[in-house]
């Protein structure tokens, strides 16, 4: 099981719409790196949802629900979608600067690439941003 970073605009996409609808298809994503980490999901793996803007906090965890396929949004292009489930919302949300200011999430993908929309965790870095979050998977 891979862990994965998930980034969304809360005006947009919260993590309470996707608790509310129940599952989501990820799609949008235009940026080839983070499309290269979508299709490297699987099924079941892990997915940590952030929301950006104002908010800027790890807010909760998701699944990954289906294998990578095209993105319907982008009909003809190159681009990849997921499907994604909420698993729970943390206990506690944890703050950008909480994050970065914790030694051993130093060198987390989303610290290191801040625009990158969709990113891997680690699974030391997954075990300390829960633990962040007073949560377990």
């Amino acid at each position: 099981m891979s862990a994965w970073l998930l980034k969304s605009e809360p005006s947009v996409y919260s993590f309470d719409q996707l608790v509310a609808d129940g599952k989501t298809a990820w799609t949008g994503v235009r940026n080839f790196q983070a499309r290269n980490h979508l299709r490297a999901m699987k099924k079941g793996d892990v997915a940590l949802f952030f929301h950006t803007g104002d908010e800027k906090a790890l807010v909760g965890v998701a699944r990954i629900a289906s294998a990578p396929g095209p993105d319907p949004t982008a009909p003809g292009d190159d681009w990849t979608s997921v499907d994604v489930t909420p698993v729970r919302k943390l206990a506690e949300p944890v703050p950008l600067a909480r994050i970065k200011s914790t030694p051993t999430l130093a060198s987390l993908a989303m610290v290191k690439q801040s625009r990158l929309s969709v990113s891997p965790v680690t699974e030391a870095e997954l075990k300390a941003l829960l633990a962040l979050g007073k949560t377990r998977l």
